[in-house]
């Protein structure tokens, strides 16, 4: 992950990333927007409806959503041929917002996109929240 912070997830078959880097550290247009750095779903159930949890879960952890909301980053010829590439954040509720100078293909939902907060089942807090403020 970048530097910055970082919220992991995980589930059966499912594993998500938000990172929140540091501004100065990002070298894309977003700077300062929270980024899913990771998201494998190989296991049951829609995509779309794990990426909407994963952005709950991540407003439940840092409740101030930056400006530019999330964005995820989507390379078209490292996925399954489809459709429309980002198809599951799409219905998600996601953007296409652009693309990076790399060319990859560039979703962001914005705060009043995003489903409410919500916390982790059975998480707890941590024991040191080294979170910059």
């Amino acid at each position: 992950m970048p530097p910055g912070r970082c919220l992991a997830l995980r589930a059966p078959g499912a594993v998500w990333v938000t990172s929140w880097p540091f501004a100065e550290y990002v070298q894309h247009d977003w700077a300062g927007a929270w980024v899913n750095s990771i998201f494998r779903k190989e296991g049951d159930g829609l995509a779309s409806e794990m990426i909407r949890r994963a952005v709950a879960h991540t407003r439940d952890r840092w409740p101030a959503v930056p400006p530019l909301g999330m964005v995820s980053f989507v390379d078209a010829t490292k996925v399954r041929h489809k459709r429309d590439p980002g198809r599951c954040y799409r219905k998600a509720g996601f953007r296409h917002a652009g693309f990076t100078r790399a060319g990859l293909y560039v979703f962001q939902m914005l705060e009043e996109d995003m489903p409410d907060a919500e916390p982790v089942p059975g998480s707890q807090a941590s024991l040191f929240d080294l979170e910059a403020s």
